[in-house]
């Protein structure tokens, strides 16, 4: 598409795991995904003052969808919905993926922030959405190096970056307020030339699948 920015729009898929750019149709799986899983979802969130169902209603969508893609068209973000694929090719959004606050030029950067349906957590959809991400920045992405911040508590999420290899290199006081609180998190970060020897973070992922 003449003038989009590099990498977007894009769809990524390995085996059911879908990556895809949000659809104005998406409002009603992803309400129902997200208002069943908040207090799996709202201890970690920096979410907009308000009861949960609202923030997270049909009608809020509009809004959260309007906002992606601006920031998409801008070349801010690609924000992905992460989506399971049945036998019979119907999707399910499980989830969601975002390569945000993209800095182009000598930094080359996206810091990667993503959660996932409890219903299906521990499946491997996850840590296949983000090496599926990663593998598209570095490469029709253009960029160089991204970087993810979990809170030190966020065990689940900190298992996820840690298995595919992401370096632990930084310790963020007070970083970001949440929950009322301004909380600390670790800093992870990952470039291209670690992962290119290996053919990318996807191969790399498919191997420790395959011994564990």
């Amino acid at each position: 598409m003449l003038g989009s920015p590099p990498g977007w729009p894009a769809v990524l898929a390995d085996g059911p795991v879908l990556l895809r750019p949000y659809r104005r149709g998406d409002a009603r799986a992803w309400s129902e995904v997200r208002i069943a899983n908040q207090t799996w979802l709202a201890p970690w969130e920096s979410s907009p003052p308000g009861p949960w169902a609202e923030m997270n209603s049909t009608r809020a969508y509009a809004f959260v969808y309007r906002d992606m893609r601006r920031a998409a068209r801008n070349g801010d973000s690609m924000p992905f919905a992460v989506c399971l694929r049945d036998d019979q090719d119907r999707e399910r959004l499980v989830g969601h993926l975002n390569l945000g606050n993209i800095v182009r030029r000598a930094f080359s950067s996206a810091y990667v922030g993503y959660w996932v349906d409890a219903r299906v957590a521990g499946r491997g959809i996850i840590p296949t959405a983000l090496a599926l991400a990663v593998d598209h920045a570095f490469g029709p992405g253009q960029l160089h190096r991204v970087e993810i911040n979990i809170r030190p508590e966020n065990a689940p999420s900190r298992r996820v970056v840690e298995k595919l290899g992401f370096r632990e290199e930084a310790y963020h006081q007070r970083y970001m307020h949440i929950n009322g609180a301004w909380c600390d998190h670790l800093g992870y970060a990952m470039t291209s030339e670690e992962v290119v020897a290996e053919g990318g973070l996807l191969a790399r992922w498919r191997r420790l699948r395959a011994v564990t």
